[in-house]
């Protein structure tokens, strides 16, 4: 038999029970579609810590301050016990450690930024100059802050793009007078937009003023300890070394800050690259779970062809044993039970590509799964439905083959 004539008497054999083909292929619709949507859930996810790399910086420490507000029982620490690094820390940083290449100390808090009538709830931070380069700011109109600005307590600002927005609109920013709090700053420069960061934090709601600047005039009421800083951000020069970096950083710190062997660190180093890495690997085991839970969908639909093949075969002895009888050979009886198993996979393969695509499409419209759709999934499906039409199809239709012509003409 030709390929042609295979394809015809499997078409025609398929349409004598149309329904039961239907409801055999809904097995596979449903994996297809599955798998469809699982990896471009997965790949989506991917791509999001891609850009959560690429956002932090994966040669970047974070330095903290130890300890916490309250002590316990709620008795209120002193602003000493919170605020236990310094500018002097930041320092010794630069200078001690020479795989560094950038350090940043840095305050920040929440205000209210003024001008005219409008305005908009932000956060602030206090910076020194190195925070550009680690955070990868840059500058879109204006300037950045003078070398004078970090140690003056100067009334300069620099706008996130979303505060730029919100409060000036179309106008020009530039040099325009801005209250946070009550205090009044003028705007020297805005900042390029980052967009969404990898925690979904919008990043451009910043504004930045100079160290000194929040220090003084920000968080004055607070009674900080001469020099302290909230955080230091430290950007190593080379990725290998980073780990080598955090260990000499910690030991310097614990040597500044006089811990004894064993005792416990009154600061917390974050390595940016391992909190990266952590992610990626929850992610990935959360894609082969959402894989697998795909796989046994298709294995079921899979198991569901087999059957009703097996059934089929059962069902058609005698016509088996006619068509041995006028001529056609075991290889013949093959193909055309191997044919009827792969048009009912990919049938059922291309429905659930189409319901596959548009749930995705879904997913990412109205969910909150990040998505990355393209052809590589679409094809990726494909091959898994041929594999299961031929997997699955293929012991039924050797059954069929390997009957005996004269005991199949008996059948009734």
């Amino acid at each position: 038999m030709s390929l042609m004539e295979v394809l015809r008497t499997a078409i025609f054999a398929l349409r004598g029970n149309w329904l039961r083909s239907a409801l055999t292929s809904l097995g596979v619709i449903i994996g297809i579609a599955a798998v469809i949507v699982m990896v471009s859930v997965g790949q989506g996810t991917q791509s999001e810590i891609d850009k959560l790399v690429s956002g932090l910086g994966s040669n970047r420490l974070d330095i903290s301050s130890g300890g916490g507000g309250r002590g316990t029982g709620g008795v209120r620490l002193s602003a000493s016990s919170f605020f236990t690094l310094t500018e002097a820390d930041a320092e010794a940083i630069r200078n001690e450690v020479s795989e560094v290449q950038y350090v940043a100390a840095s305050l920040r808090g929440g205000t209210q930024a003024v001008y005219a009538e409008n305005n908009w709830s932000t956060q602030w931070q206090g910076v020194q100059a190195d925070f550009f380069d680690i955070n990868g700011w840059t500058i879109a109109s204006g300037a950045s802050f003078e070398a004078r600005d970090y140690g003056s307590g100067a009334k300069s600002v620099i706008l996130g793009e979303t505060v730029r927005r919100e409060l000036f609109g179309d106008e020009d920013a530039i040099g325009q007078t801005v209250r946070l709090g009550r205090v009044p700053f003028t705007v020297v420069g805005t900042l390029n937009p980052k967009g969404q960061g990898g925690f979904g934090q919008d990043q451009d709601d910043v504004v930045l003023v100079p160290l000194e600047t929040g220090r003084r005039r920000l968080l004055g009421a607070m009674g900080l300890p001469t020099g302290a800083v909230m955080q230091i951000a430290v950007g190593v020069g080379r990725a290998e070394d980073v780990a080598y970096a955090q260990e000499e950083i910690e030991g310097l710190l614990r040597q500044r800050h006089k811990i004894q062997p064993g005792g416990d660190d009154d600061f917390s180093v974050r390595n940016i690259a391992e909190v990266v890495a952590t992610r990626t690997q929850t992610t990935r085991l959360m894609s082969l779970l959402l894989g697998a839970v795909a796989t046994i969908s298709l294995i079921v639909g899979g198991i569901g062809i087999m059957n009703i093949m097996l059934v089929s075969v059962t069902e058609r002895i005698r016509e088996i044993g006619l068509r041995m009888a006028v001529g056609a050979g075991p290889s013949d009886i093959q193909r055309q039970f191997l044919a009827e198993a792969m048009l009912i996979s990919l049938i059922g393969g291309a429905l659930g590509i189409a319901i596959g695509v548009v749930g995705t499409i879904l997913v990412g419209k109205f969910g909150a799964l990040p998505i990355a759709l393209n052809g590589q999934i679409i094809a990726l499906a494909a091959g898994f439905s041929i594999a299961t039409g031929l997997f699955f199809g293929y012991y039924p239709a050797r059954k069929a083959s390997q009957l005996d012509p004269i005991e199949a003409l008996r059948q009734q």
